[in-house]
């Protein structure tokens, strides 16, 4: 019996060791930003701060690995949601780096406090793009071959990464995702409608039916607004009956959090040339910080839950994506 215990010990020690051969801990600094003037201005960051990362590879061996940029959720890294992700990706030929966003911190603490000011989103693209050139200089990635995917704040963040004026901020030259995949992001900031607003870069944004975080119908409004300007490379995927956070197995059954701060019944904020506007009605006005403050007073909370059925399935359709576009 002793010697069938200690037997199966050294196979889980040997299995968990094997499991963690292909992952080393890495460090970067990214730049922290007040907002997106000072970020698109290019004037200095007002801090620069170290993030801890994982980059992981797959166990098939090759010369260069495509590679995925993976941003948690606003309530940090989660094993069961984005390293469940990795997972998936690494078995399909990709590279993986998480990491532990400071921006997504700083947010969190703010709520619990009561803080009033503002989130810095900018500082949240900053390190996505900060991620991207740890990749594009490690000689085992293909520079070429880097996607970002993101959750909820992720999600956000993927999709602000696909903006072009916020690329050229932070990538000077040709560097860029080579795909962005949104999954069920905030909703709070779309670009300036505008000839190559975007980087080109194919953007897949997945969203819940019954998300009442982004309303379907706000996420469309602005699909609408931004293809005035031309074709906006973003294709879009509807889960039935599935709410925010579908893919984080720890949640249950739907259920409302009304402590925390939602921009569900607010206007997209666009980011162009000038000062950013609001689209009210498919249109851009000026901004009016009286109507923020309004709806995200009249919109507190959203619903979340878990749904097995939506994250099989966004999970096969992203990685169908991220195959076809990267190609590993």
């Amino acid at each position: 019996m002793r010697r069938c215990l200690l037997t199966a010990m050294t196979v889980l020690v040997a299995a968990a060791s094997t499991a963690k051969v292909n992952a080393e801990t890495a460090t970067f600094q990214s730049g922290s930003y007040a907002d997106f003037r000072q970020l698109v201005s290019r004037e200095a960051a007002t801090t620069e701060v170290a993030i801890a990362a994982t980059l992981s590879f797959p166990d098939a061996a090759r010369d260069r690995y495509p590679a995925v940029v993976i941003v948690h959720g606003l309530g940090g890294y989660l094993e069961s949601n984005e390293g469940w992700h990795a997972n998936e990706f690494r078995k399909a030929g990709f590279a993986t780096l998480t990491y532990d966003s400071p921006t997504a911190r700083s947010m969190r603490q703010g709520s619990a406090n009561g803080s009033r000011g503002g989130p810095p989103w900018a500082s949240a693209v900053a390190e996505a793009y900060s991620a991207l050139r740890l990749l594009a200089g490690d000689p085992r990635i293909d520079a070429s071959r880097i996607a970002i995917v993101g959750f909820s704040f992720g999600g956000e963040v993927a999709h602000l990464a696909a903006f072009e004026r916020l690329r050229t901020a932070l990538a000077p030259g040709q560097n860029r995702f080579s795909a962005h995949v949104a999954y069920y992001p905030a909703g709070v900031f779309g670009v300036a409608a505008e000839p190559a607003a975007y980087t080109g870069a194919p953007i897949l944004m997945l969203l819940g039916e019954k998300d009442d975080n982004l309303p379907v119908a706000k996420a469309e409004d602005y699909l609408t607004y931004a293809r005035s300007a031309g074709p906006a490379p973003i294709d879009v995927s509807i889960y039935p009956g599935a709410y925010h956070a579908w893919t984080v197995s720890s949640l249950g059954a739907a259920r409302f959090y009304p402590q925390y701060p939602s921009t569900r019944k607010c206007p997209y904020l666009l980011l162009g040339p000038s000062r950013p506007a609001l689209l009210i009605s498919g249109r851009e006005t000026p901004m009016d910080p009286n109507v923020m403050q309004t709806c995200l007073k009249d919109g507190q909370g959203y619903t979340m839950a878990y749904d097995e059925s939506a994250r099989a399935k966004s999970t096969r359709e992203t990685v169908d994506f991220l195959v076809k576009v990267l190609r590993p």
